[in-house]
């Protein structure tokens, strides 16, 4: 299996996301290119949250008149998390944070599966670390490493780090595979320490069904990260470190 496989594959299972369907129903894309199948995700998010614009915008509007501590039980009982989330990007920063605040971190999970990232950055940057915490937490009991993969270009490396430490090794590889924004995977692991590193390739070793995420990760590793790890790849069972020199080959 190509590197390229890889990448097309981690596009399915978003787009099958978006799409509201199963990965296998769109397993006929497998041979299209990831950044292709990636353009095309995102221009269905923009079709699905530009859908009734102007109605939502007077929605953010009419918000401004509402106190943040009243609109935050009006988004929880009333707007729901899907209508918070196309709202989010529509509303002032700040006054979307301290909304945000005010709300309990598993309906946060909600909306954070509806939400596109893209169009709220700034209003994530400033959640609080505590609850963007909370909120990963939930999402990775959820086992929904899509919507965590998704947000983690938009967070400083402070609050990462902390997610980091309530993301366990299997959960960890599995979020790197869907990234959305894959350049940011070398820096992500360099935030943690070798010991850690280690588990990882452990937990891939133990379990074949985490050796294409696996392989998929290091091909996204600086030359100076594989050159720092090598030793920890020398450590591998030969089955599995014949797959990663092979795969590092290619994507060299």
């Amino acid at each position: 299996m190509t590197t390229e496989n890889f990448a097309s594959q981690a596009e399915i299972l978003k787009l099958a996301r978006v799409l509201g369907t199963t990965p296998e129903r769109l397993s006929y894309l497998e041979n299209v290119d990831a950044a292709e199948l990636q353009a095309f995700r995102e221009q269905v998010t923009d079709t699905l949250f530009d859908a009734n614009l102007a109605a939502l915008e007077r929605m953010a509007m009419a918000s401004k008149l509402v106190p943040s501590p009243i609109l935050a039980k009006i988004a929880e009982k009333v707007f729901g998390p899907l209508l918070c989330a196309r709202i989010a990007g529509l509303v002032d920063v700040s006054r979307g944070v301290d909304v945000a605040k005010r709300l309990k971190p598993p309906f946060l999970a909600d909306v954070a599966a509806e939400l596109d990232p893209r169009r709220a950055s700034a209003i994530i940057a400033r959640i609080p670390l505590d609850t963007v915490v909370e909120v990963a937490g939930e999402l990775v009991r959820r086992e929904d490493w899509i919507t965590v993969g998704r947000f983690v270009g938009h967070l400083p490396d402070p609050t990462v780090r902390r997610a980091l430490a309530v993301i366990g090794d299997e959960a960890l590889i599995r979020i790197a595979f869907v990234l959305d924004d894959k350049s940011r995977i070398d820096h992500v692991l360099g935030l943690l320490p070798e010991a850690r590193f280690r588990g990882l390739l452990g937990v891939a070793a133990a379990d074949e069904g985490l050796w294409a995420p696996v392989l998929d990760l290091l091909t996204h590793l600086s030359d100076k990260r594989v050159e720092q790890w090598s030793h920890l790849l020398d450590e591998l069972p030969p089955a599995l470190r014949e797959r990663v020199q092979e795969t590092l080959g290619q994507a060299s």
